[in-house]
């Protein structure tokens, strides 16, 4: 299985979101958090198709590349799971590197109008690296992951899936 970017942002997250995901349950089609972050993404910079390309590579969706300067754009609605999003474009830049594009990362989010700085060093490589067999044994594992504290879960698309019988 390729590893995507959803894939690695749900390891840092939540194992049991990356497990239920990777195994084909997938409830972000019925998430309100999941369609604003949409909405954000598709109206917040409505210039970029002109300029940036979408890309594709070993699994990974680029949604918005400056090609003239090598940069990945990635949108969030939120900084709460800054951490996660970080690693995830770290991710990407990792994968474009794997295939001969050096690259910077950008994480914007426009709500708060902020924007963030992402490279690459050798101790995110290596980290990468683990991170990556990591995840392919949470997907590979017979039985789904435990659940975090409930007041980790609250704006999760799965919250309802995990703690229905609670």
């Amino acid at each position: 299985m390729q590893i995507t970017g959803t894939h690695f942002n749900y390891y840092l997250i939540c194992h049991r979101k990356l497990w239920l995901f990777a195994n084909g349950i997938n409830m972000e089609h019925a998430s309100e958090a999941v369609y604003e972050g949409k909405l954000i993404h598709e109206t917040s910079y409505p210039q970029r198709p002109e300029r940036f390309k979408e890309i594709a590579v070993e699994g990974i969706k680029i949604d918005w590349f400056d090609t003239k300067n090598n940069v990945v754009h990635e949108i969030k609605k939120s900084d709460k799971k800054g951490e996660a999003h970080v690693w995830q474009v770290k991710y990407y830049l990792y994968v474009l590197e794997k295939n001969g594009i050096e690259a910077t990362g950008l994480l914007e989010y426009p709500k708060l109008r902020k924007t963030h700085e992402v490279l690459l060093s050798e101790p995110d490589r290596e980290y990468i690296v683990e991170a990556l067999k990591n995840i392919e044994e949470i997907i590979g594992a017979e039985t789904v992951p435990a659940k975090l504290p409930k007041t980790k879960c609250k704006n999760c698309s799965y919250f309802d899936f995990c703690w229905s019988s609670e």
